[in-house]
């Protein structure tokens, strides 16, 4: 059996060689990024060679943290010719200019996801991409999580058959205090989070072909934005997705369960165990009931090695990276769609 999972392990592998390597500066020293980024980086030996932050002491106590080798600013990292690709990681109000700035400088770009506020300005940015001859690649980093990796190599391989149906529900309770900007967004839980989600069924099941949402949230609560959503989409093969999150479970009981359902069998998947389960049945093998697979790196911080990986392989010409902007274009156009959804409300039954 463990001959058997080898082409799924390979699937994920997030290692970066060294013919790979160029040149990083990152642009933003937040929370994400010292969780996420850079510990992800320096595990695969990528020379960071500056960082830079509105706030210069958060930017140096990144760089001493990880031993990087200078605090820079906006304007010398866009001006070092040496300097190949930024890690643009700033809050999504600043970020589109960033990307546009350091592409007209010749920099290849990884930004973050959402890759812009407003769908229209994240097809501006593919276009702006394409116009410079630079890669631009979104960091939807959950879909190179290795059990999302693995469950999409089982998908690819055929073991459960055509995918019919995925279901993603989330529920648990999340702090906002420590990120103001966006407890006081007035769009939160789509743009920001469940985004991640409306990406992993589209790498399953490509785009679909109608979106359902509504949404809401606990009175009394101090965010502007929706923190219960739930939303459903049709695909043109028949297929089904279900996402239903919600960030105000006041019980104290959590689950993060994703089910990918085929016509011969299922892929389960559990995201709060640590660091991650997974486990797949199926009538093709066959298995003898649900077969586990062996997880052993986590969503943060190995998987954000996976975007940064993918925008090295494309800068190389070995492979297009999946989630570069044309199609994080199309997760945008999702997101867009379910707030015009909630906008314009469900059917009145009278």
């Amino acid at each position: 059996m463990i001959d058997l999972l080898q082409p799924i392990t390979r699937a994920c592998d997030l290692s970066i060689p060294g013919r790979l390597h160029r040149r990083i500066a990152v642009i933003g020293a937040g929370a994400v990024v010292r969780a996420g980024h850079l510990p992800a980086y320096a595990a695969a030996g990528l020379p960071v060679v500056g960082i830079c932050d509105r706030d210069p002491a958060r930017a140096d106590a990144a760089r001493a943290a990880f031993g990087l080798k200078r605090v820079l600013t906006l304007e010398e990292i866009l001006a070092d010719d040496t300097i190949e690709v930024v890690d643009v990681a700033v809050v999504p109000t600043e970020q589109p200019q960033i990307v546009r700035a350091a592409l007209a400088a010749g920099k290849h770009v990884l930004a973050q996801n959402p890759l812009a506020l407003v769908h229209a300005e994240a097809v501006d940015l593919a276009g702006a991409a394409r116009t410079a001859g630079r890669s631009l690649v979104v960091n939807h980093q959950m879909r190179y999580s290795e059990v999302m990796a693995a469950a999409r190599a089982i998908v690819e391989a055929g073991w459960i058959g055509e995918v019919t149906a995925v279901t993603i529900d989330v529920s648990g309770q999340t702090d906002w205090s420590d990120r103001p900007w966006l407890a006081q967004s007035p769009q939160l839980d789509l743009m920001y989070h469940s985004v991640h989600y409306f990406d992993t069924v589209r790498a399953l099941l490509g785009s679909p072909s109608t979106v359902y949402c509504v949404a809401g949230r606990l009175p009394g609560r101090r965010v502007a934005g929706e923190t219960r959503t739930t939303t459903t989409m049709t695909f043109t093969s028949g297929a089904r997705a279900l996402v239903a999150v919600d960030h105000e479970n006041t019980t104290g009981d959590r689950w993060a369960r994703i089910r990918v359902d085929g016509s011969q069998g299922s892929v389960r998947i559990d995201l709060l165990t640590d660091p991650g389960t997974l486990e797949f049945s199926s009538h093709v093998l066959p298995t003898d009931g649900w077969l586990p697979y062996p997880v052993s790196t986590r969503w943060t911080p190995h998987a954000f090695a996976g975007p940064m990986r993918a925008l090295l392989l494309e800068m190389a010409g070995e492979a297009t990276a999946p989630t570069t902007a044309p199609d994080a274009v199309q997760t945008s156009r999702v997101v867009a769609a379910g707030y015009a959804s909630i906008k314009s409300g469900g059917v009145q039954l009278l």
